[in-house]
């Protein structure tokens, strides 16, 4: 049995097991080889151009795989409508030899019978397809939906114009010797179509091109220079994981995680990735190091931990995780609300972590607009007293600097505060409701606005806070679901981070892998409550996980609950409140 251990690589143990078996994934995932591909290549004749006014006359269809004819179809077809001359000219087909021909409502479903779901083919497809799509709309026959190749979007790709005048099907045909000439028949033009499909995969295989998926993607968009590097994934593993984008120095230029490591950094060499700071990057790119997972959870949390280790420059999300931070109550005789970095074990309260300090900000102001804590920032002595600010002017501070209010006195509204953030909000949370709606409903509508804003950051941070906290002190959760190959996914979980990963192959018993994944599992130690020992992204990743359909608990050391008068169910009431409304005319 394998079991991976979520420690880094140079802290491993020498000798030890870590990499998982290979996952072997679905012919989606690994792509399909060409020469597995069955490919029906499809010409029509019509009556006109437009598929919603015009209609077929004959159908002319190849099937082919791997080089080798498999079958072929050819009808006409009956339009109930008279073929125009100049189109009788063209294709030779009179209205005479439709006269007895079936109709569109009997040879459709028999064309779609041979096409099965094989990839369809076509020259200028977008012409053959709107027909179908048309006829299949119009007699109630259901479209498979099948994958459509157009060899007119390959050849403009890899025919110049030194080769062809143009990208008619004509001048291709005499490009690639083709046997067939095309003549505006529909067989006749399929045919000549097969062999120019042929010529055309015998020309993208030279650059690299080997499956379905590679070449339904592929452009001429795409540079040389980044094409040629499709070298860099030719050793790595078709297994899920995390890879690494390095340049020639080491340096990690970028992570991501994939279920088919092989076949997703190949994508990145092909027209299917578009977006520009990815094509510098792999310009930039001199090397890719694969990190083999056995769970898909542990892909995305090894990631995180990756993205914030190296703070890759091509990474836009996850790279500044201490940025974080946390709403504390101060230690001291009148506390007060303080944003700090980091948690530390003084034994207070603790809100957070907010992704940023403008967040804490406002979530910190919605709880002075519903507790009036002091907001000053000194120390304050209970037998030494100073001259009152303005807050206390204005009644929105009991002063307790001046000794108008009691250690006691504050006392209460600290335990209140403490209750609202740990526990039950609802008596921040609904008079700050309360007041917003009034303040809309006097046209207040910025004022309803900023509270709005601060009630969101405030929920958020709350619903973070006590969603995390029962996992971050929970010594142990092993769990398990359903893996779609088969088996079990097993992951352990220690005060919040990941600690081991591992699955269980299809009809094993389960539990001596959960055995030896807990005995081998990562040794965490608990960071100061109510923080994670994990990235707070972790942390949620976990949780989510933890949370799906069919994730059964296979045991907890410790407590995992979350409040039920929690700050959770105000959520969705806020989020359902519509910024328009708090929206001046």
């Amino acid at each position: 049995m394998s079991t991976t251990t979520l420690a880094r690589p140079s802290q491993r143990a020498p000798g030890s097991a870590v990499l998982p078996r290979a996952i072997q994934g679905t012919l989606d995932d690994l792509g399909t080889p060409l020469n597995e591909v069955t490919f029906v290549v499809v010409d029509l004749e019509t009556t006109g151009g437009s598929a919603h006014g015009d209609h077929i006359t004959e159908f002319g269809a190849v099937k082919v795989r791997g080089g080798e004819v498999l079958g072929e179809f050819q009808s006409l077809v009956n339009p109930r409508v008279p073929i125009p001359p100049v189109i009788s000219a063209l294709t030779g087909i009179t209205n005479a030899m439709v006269a007895s021909a079936p109709r569109i409502e009997s040879v459709l479903p028999s064309f779609l019978e041979f096409a099965g779901d094989a990839v369809l083919v076509a020259h200028n497809a977008r012409f053959d397809i709107s027909f179908l799509k048309a006829a299949a709309a119009a007699t109630s026959t259901p479209w498979p939906g099948a994958t459509v190749l157009d060899t007119v979007l390959l050849a403009r790709a890899l025919v110049t114009r030194d080769e062809a005048p143009n990208h008619k099907l004509s001048s291709l045909a005499r490009v690639f010797h083709s046997d067939v000439a095309p003549d505006h028949r529909a067989l006749h033009d399929a045919q000549a179509t097969v062999d120019v499909l042929h010529g055309l995969i015998a020309r993208v295989g030279g650059l690299g091109v080997t499956t379905l998926e590679e070449l339904a993607t592929y452009s001429a968009r795409v540079p040389p220079a980044r094409r040629r590097k499709r070298y860099l994934a030719d050793d790595l593993p078709s297994a899920p994981g995390v890879y690494q984008f390095k340049d020639g120095n080491g340096r990690v230029l970028y992570v991501g995680t994939s279920v088919d490591i092989r076949t997703r950094v190949r994508s990145y060499f092909t027209a299917s990735e578009q977006r520009r700071r990815m094509s510098e990057m792999v310009r930039i790119a001199e090397s890719v190091t694969p990190i083999v997972c056995a769970t898909a959870l542990e892909a995305q949390v090894r990631e995180l931990r990756l993205i914030a280790e190296h703070k890759p420059p091509y990474n836009r999300r996850s790279r500044h995780p201490e940025k974080a931070v946390w709403i504390k109550l101060t230690v001291e005789p009148f506390p007060r609300l303080s944003i700090v970095k980091q948690v530390r074990g003084d034994a207070t309260t603790y809100v957070g972590p907010f992704p940023s300090r403008a967040a804490a900000e406002d979530a910190m102001a919605a709880v002075h607009d519903a507790v009036p804590l002091r907001r000053c920032h000194q120390r304050l002595s209970v037998t030494r007293f100073t001259a009152a600010c303005a807050l206390a002017e204005m009644g929105r501070c009991g002063a307790p600097c001046t000794g108008a209010q009691t250690v006691d006195d504050y006392g209460a509204l600290v335990r209140s505060a403490q209750e609202a953030l740990v526990g039950d909000p609802s008596f921040v949370l609904s008079p700050l409701e309360r007041r917003m709606q009034q303040l809309a409903g006097d046209e207040r509508y910025e004022d309803a606005a900023t509270l709005r804003d601060r009630l969101a950051a405030l929920v958020r941070g709350l619903t973070r806070s006590q969603r995390l906290a029962p996992l971050a002190t929970t010594a142990e959760i092993v769990a398990a679901r359903r893996s779609p190959l088969g088996g079990w996914e097993l992951i352990c979980v220690r005060f919040g981070r990941l600690a081991g990963s591992t699955r269980s192959p299809r009809g094993a018993d389960p539990m001596p892998y959960v055995e030896a994944l807990s005995a081998s599992a990562e040794v965490v130690a608990p960071a100061p409550a109510p923080a994670p020992a994990a990235l707070p992204e972790e942390c949620e990743k976990i949780l989510r996980w933890l949370e799906e359909p069919g994730v059964r608990l296979v045991s907890v050391d410790g407590v995992w609950s979350c409040p039920v008068g929690g700050a959770s169910r105000f959520g969705d009431h806020l989020a359902a409140v519509p910024p328009e409304r708090f929206e001046g005319s």
